[in-house]
């Protein structure tokens, strides 16, 4: 199981991991923040670029907030940190 503390931009031309924000990630998000389809697609984008189910990502903290905290079953933490540091972001 991996956790990333991320910091969402919705309405983003794409989704996209861009880089650092402090201790967290900069996350672009193509949905907007209404009715938690920023939430799906955080979840969606997380799931498809890790290869995981999407019932496996959930959102710990902050499901209201653009500071989001992310848990990722199936990913190991060394996996993710290694998957963000070849992302280039």
């Amino acid at each position: 199981m991996a956790r990333i503390t991320v910091k969402v931009h919705p309405r983003a031309k794409r989704s996209a991991l861009i880089g650092r924000f402090g201790e967290a990630w900069k996350l672009d998000l193509t949905a907007p923040p209404a009715d938690g389809k920023a939430n799906e697609e955080c979840v969606r984008f997380f799931a498809e670029w890790l290869g995981v189910p999407r019932g496996n990502v959930r959102i710990l903290a902050g499901a209201g907030s653009r500071l989001k905290a992310i848990e990722i079953i199936g990913v190991t933490q060394d996996e993710l940190e290694g998957r963000l540091a070849r992302s280039g972001a």
